[in-house]
Formats: C-alpha cells, sequence, structure tokens
C-alpha cells in the first residue's frame, strides 16, 4: 500500500494523530515559555543563578527521551502514563534554549540604550519592559524555534507512553517492520518541523529588521 493510499484510508485517524502531536507541542512551548523566559529574566539580575540553572538545564537535556519519561512516570503529580507525563518531559527538554537565549537576549542590549533609559528616569520594571525585552526578543524567539523543533521531533517518542500523537504509527511500524506506517508518523513530523522552523525563522527575521 501505498503512502496516499493509507492516508485516503486512514485520514480521520491521522488528522487525529496529528492534533494530539500539536496539542503535546504547542502546551510544553508555552509551560516552557511560561517558565523559562522569567528564570532567563532572573539570571541576568542574580549573576550568581547563572551557572547552576544553566548546568541543571544541560544536565536534563542529555538526558536520553525514553530514560527520561521512565524517570517521570512514577512521580506524583507528573508522571503517570499519558499525555501529561508527555508534556512534563518536553517542557524540560524546552527550557534550556528559552532560559539561554533570555539571558543572552536581556544581557546582549547596548549598555548605553540602558543607560540612556535610566537617564530618563525609568525604573528597572520599565526598563525591562519597554526596553530591554522588546530588543531581546528576536533572541528570544530563536530559542522558541529551537524548542519548537526539539519537541516536534521528541513527542513521536510519547506514543510509548500512551500519549498519542504521531509516534503511533512510528511505533506500530516497527513492530510490524511496516515501511508505509513509518513514514505515516515520521514524515508528517518531519514536515511539521520544517514548518515551524520557517515560520519561526520567518518572524525572527521580521523582529530583527525592527
Amino acid at each position: 500500500m501505498s503512502l496516499i493510499e493509507f492516508y485516503a484510508r486512514n485520514g480521520r485517524e491521522a488528522l487525529g494523530l496529528l492534533g494530539q502531536h500539536l496539542v503535546l507541542v504547542g502546551i510544553s512551548t508555552a509551560v516552557a515559555l511560561a517558565i523559562g523566559v522569567p528564570l532567563g529574566i532572573a539570571l541576568t539580575r542574580r549573576p550568581a543563578w547563572r551557572r547552576p540553572v544553566l548546568g541543571t538545564a544541560n544536565v536534563f537535556q542529555t538526558i536520553p527521551s525514553l530514560a527520561l519519561f521512565g524517570f517521570l512516570i512514577p512521580l506524583p503529580l507528573l508522571g503517570g502514563i499519558g499525555a501529561r507525563t508527555a508534556i512534563a518531559a518536553l517542557v524540560v527538554y524546552a527550557l534550556l534554549p528559552i532560559i539561554r537565549n533570555t539571558y543572552t537576549g536581556v544581557i546582549g542590549v547596548d549598555a548605553a540604550v540602558v543607560e540612556a533609559g535610566r537617564g530618563m528616569g525609568m525604573t528597572d520594571g520599565e526598563l525591562l519592559r519597554l526596553v530591554e525585552l522588546p530588543l531581546a526578543v528576536p533572541v528570544i524567539l530563536a530559542g522558541v524555534r529551537i524548542a519548537v523543533v526539539v519537541g516536534v521531533g521528541t513527542a513521536t517518542i510519547a506514543a510509548a507512553i500512551g500519549a498519542g500523537g504521531l509516534g503511533v504509527y512510528i511505533f506500530r511500524g516497527v513492530a510490524t517492520v511496516n515501511d508505509t506506517l513509518i513514514l505515516a508518523g515520521a514524515l508528517p513530523a518531519a514536515v511539521l518541523a520544517l514548518a515551524a522552523d520557517a515560520g519561526l525563522g520567518a518572524l525572527e527575521r521580521r523582529l530583527s529588521r525592527r
């Protein structure tokens, strides 16, 4: 059976799995942003935190996906079989690029611009909101771009713990030695990652030109 015939027969299921994949990546990226951006900003105000926070995030980044899922499953609240554990793992993988790029973007704002803001009587909060964050947005977005692309790929492993997504076809194909099934999951995941990278890259370039 060709891939086109497969999608023709299983279109509804394929769209459902694609939707699950998008939900996993979307929720995990949103949670990682809510944690990572404030933490990255905090590192610019507390330089002593930089090494332990980024070091910890680096360590988590090196843990293989399946191993991390295995570590999370027994944990209360975060663990269990299903989407909750998968989202927690995807958040962990998304944190490093978001924290690092937020820190780099804010700390990289021209000191002369910051001093000019202080000379105008801006408070630290106003400087952050009106000067530093707007100038740092392209760099922060580059971190989000990395996190999303990594998330799309890693989310395929989520099927191993019953979280659904395009990985269902990949695991099913591996189990039955069916190349069509493997491609049915791998191809849309690759297209999704490329589309997210291209879209966020275009937005990043547009913001950089402002």
